[in-house]
């Protein structure tokens, strides 16, 4: 995956810090900034490819921000406060990360979201697979209305299935596409994480949806019909 700029926008020195480091590592370009009047004025100058706001203001700067540019943001938010994590979804933060996270789960969000403006932008919308229903804007996915508690990678693996219903992905697909890097030899990541969706959505091929394998080739997401809504 192509490296990106990213702008980091925190007063929490720590944070911050540890955010720059773990992006750095992964061949990324952050800059951060404590706060949105610096983020405005550097973002008057240079361009990013990713803003991530975790300020107290965040949803003020992010209002801002989208009345000038359409960068993709992802908001850093307290994990009980469900109702800015909505708000700012509505106000047009391309996703949300909930306080604490893991350096994996920071990285998938990035990758995924880089991932989706660099191709096609209704990659962002919700989908419909039968009794599946998921939303890559919060990361969540629902059979038959109900919840399914997924992990970051679990679903970015579900939704690379749902997006080409019907058509074996290989495991080096999938790795690429869900995880953002290379398939290595002896990594059998894509089927542990194949095995947790399969046990934690239930999927019945009965019911017109189900994961099946192709042996030697990969995973297929079989549907009577996929569709957008």
């Amino acid at each position: 995956m192509t490296a990106g700029r990213i702008l980091i926008v925190d007063d929490d020195v720590r944070l911050t810090g540890r955010l720059v480091e773990v992006l750095t590592e992964e061949d990324f370009q952050p800059v951060r900034v404590a706060n949105g009047a610096a983020a405005l004025a550097l973002l008057a100058r240079r361009s990013f490819d990713l803003l991530i706001l975790g300020v107290t203001n965040g949803l003020e700067m992010l209002r801002r921000v989208r009345k000038e540019r359409s960068t993709p943001v992802l908001m850093l938010t307290e994990v009980r406060k469900e109702k800015e994590r909505i708000l700012a979804l509505e106000l047009g933060a391309d996703g949300c990360l909930a306080k604490p996270f893991s350096a994996r789960e920071l990285l998938a969000r990035v990758r995924a979201i880089l991932r989706r403006a660099a191709n096609d932008p209704r990659d962002s919308n919700p989908l419909a697979v039968g009794a599946l229903a998921i939303d890559p804007r919060t990361l969540s996915a629902t059979v038959e209305g109900v919840p399914v508690r997924l992990t970051t990678a679990e679903f970015m693996v579900l939704e690379a299935l749902a997006r080409s219903a019907g058509r074996v992905q290989s495991r080096e697909t999938l790795t690429y596409r869900a995880l953002g890097r290379r398939l290595e030899p002896f990594d059998r990541s894509i089927d542990t994480h194949i095995s947790n969706i399969r046990r934690k959505l239930r999927l019945d091929p009965g019911r017109g949806i189900g994961i099946k394998s192709s042996r030697g080739h990969g995973y297929v997401l079989t549907v009577p019909r996929a569709r957008p809504v």
